[in-house]
């Protein structure tokens, strides 16, 4: 009876633990959706639903849990980091994705923005550089059983040709010159985010495919963003 009755004591107490690291989690979701990415001007209530559906945690190390909802660009390995949560929200809101929508994301990370992108669009296609990551996100995104997605591995700094056109193109990475070569492989009516420039100020860019030959380019808002690797370079004068 002595055994019986401590081991429902270690079970009452593990569902207690468990049950505050949950409310501790949903606080932390709540804040950093309240405080961070509306006051960061996403408004989009899609958006907003999205961000708190997806399990932002499941998409980091255990050992980062604590951090998966910080106002920060957290370190995931082999000198990559996760966009800041208010970033995300910027993206999502900016390209307007839409169900019947085919994605490009150039630098799939963590998995957890091709994940945001796979609840709201048809199919996406994520490339990453770096083997590794990609197979984690793969893992990540099995659990959270997300199937409407195909991961590459290579290097997509110039976009993806082989499964283009795309209605939204997204990079994680910024580039010091406007990916022209992707553009191209946008749809008439896509769009395409990319962070252009050089730190510490650099412009976040929504660019719309008008027609075959006409393109709508707009500056967001200003930011800084680690280097997509092999972005494009420009060229330097030497006198």
């Amino acid at each position: 009876m002595k055994q019986i009755a401590e081991n429902l004591n270690a079970q009452t107490v593990e569902s207690s633990t468990a049950e505050t690291e949950r409310s501790m989690r949903e606080t932390a979701r709540f804040n950093m959706i309240e405080q961070q990415i509306r006051t960061w001007e996403v408004l989009d209530p899609i958006v907003l639903a999205l961000l708190d559906e997806v399990p932002r945690e499941h998409f980091v190390a255990p050992s980062q849990a604590g951090l998966a909802f910080a106002d920060i660009e957290l370190p995931i390995g082999y000198g990559q980091t996760m966009l800041s949560p208010k970033l995300e929200g910027r993206i999502l809101q900016a390209v307007s994705v839409k169900k019947n929508d085919k994605v490009l994301l150039i630098g799939t990370g963590s998995g957890y923005l091709t994940a945001l992108l796979a609840k709201l669009a048809a199919h996406v296609h994520s490339v990453e550089i770096n083997p590794a990551l990609s197979e984690v996100a793969q893992k990540r995104l099995a659990l959270e059983n997300i199937q409407n997605v195909t991961l590459h591995i290579d290097d997509g700094a110039v976009g993806w040709p082989s499964t283009a056109p795309y209605d939204v193109i997204v990079y994680t990475g910024s580039t010091q010159l406007h990916p022209t070569v992707a553009e191209r492989m946008l749809a008439i009516g896509g769009r395409l985010f990319v962070v252009t420039g050089e730190a510490p100020i650099m412009q976040a860019n929504l660019t719309q495919r008008i027609s075959e030959e006409a393109f709508r380019h707009e500056t967001l808002f200003e930011t800084c963003l680690p280097q997509l690797i092999n972005a494009p370079q420009a060229e330097k004068f030497e006198f």
